[in-house]
């Protein structure tokens, strides 16, 4: 029977983005419920809870201004204000499972892509995820029935928007099958979990092997 090698390695942070209705969550939720070793980024916010959301499973609770002293102390990776809230990503943790080599996924947007690269970029890896055709984005929009026409007529309005931002990204796959696009997704974060310097381990480990061991 074959020993399996276990090798050190520092986590990464995997970045997902698509404009609304691209597939990122039904990816995101398939990527999380196989893979023991990826868990998802709970973002700090300063919105009252909702029924059923549980501190720290969903969301790290917070007044305004303890929210505010985390940004003047530089102590979140990336925030923005949405609809009168704010929202953000503690850094403290997220580094804790870097070093722990645990992988953090993150469902944000363009923007707060920028700012994880600008503090994070050796960690970082970011994948955006194109609808097979305007049309094929817009029939998802409606299909689920999740929103109003006007809310779709909006989400496909900022959906040009967010396109433009695909060539920022470290990988683009284009979501014309959902197992296929899973599939692809997959094959990167393996990819980039065996990439050499991730792998902490691996000094100590080729030295043995020179040494005989």
């Amino acid at each position: 029977m074959t020993e399996t090698i276990e090798i050190e390695r520092r986590g990464l942070m995997l970045v997902l983005s698509s404009p609304s209705g691209a597939g990122k969550t039904t990816i995101s939720r398939s990527l999380l419920a196989e893979d023991d070793e990826l868990a998802m980024s709970v973002s700090a916010t300063t919105r009252a809870p909702r029924p059923g959301e549980v501190e720290g499973k969903d969301y790290y609770f917070m007044e305004p201004v303890d929210f505010n002293l985390l940004i003047n102390r530089d102590e979140l990776l990336e925030h923005a204000k949405v609809f009168d809230n704010y929202y953000g990503t503690p850094r403290e943790p997220v580094e804790r499972a870097l070093a722990a080599g645990k992988d953090i996924l993150f469902d944000i947007d363009w923007q707060g892509t920028q700012q994880l690269a600008q503090k994070m970029g050796d960690d970082l890896v970011s994948i955006f995820i194109l609808p097979p055709s305007t049309q094929a984005l817009e029939k998802r929009l409606k299909t689920r029935a999740q929103d109003s026409d006007e809310v779709v007529a909006r989400r496909m309005s900022k959906a040009s928007e967010e396109i433009s931002h695909w060539a920022e990204y470290d990988y683009v796959v284009i979501n014309d099958d959902i197992n296929r696009c899973r599939a692809e997704v997959k094959a990167i974060l393996q990819a980039e979990r065996v990439r050499r310097t991730r792998r902490t381990g691996l000094l100590t480990f080729v030295e043995q092997l020179r040494e005989g061991y």
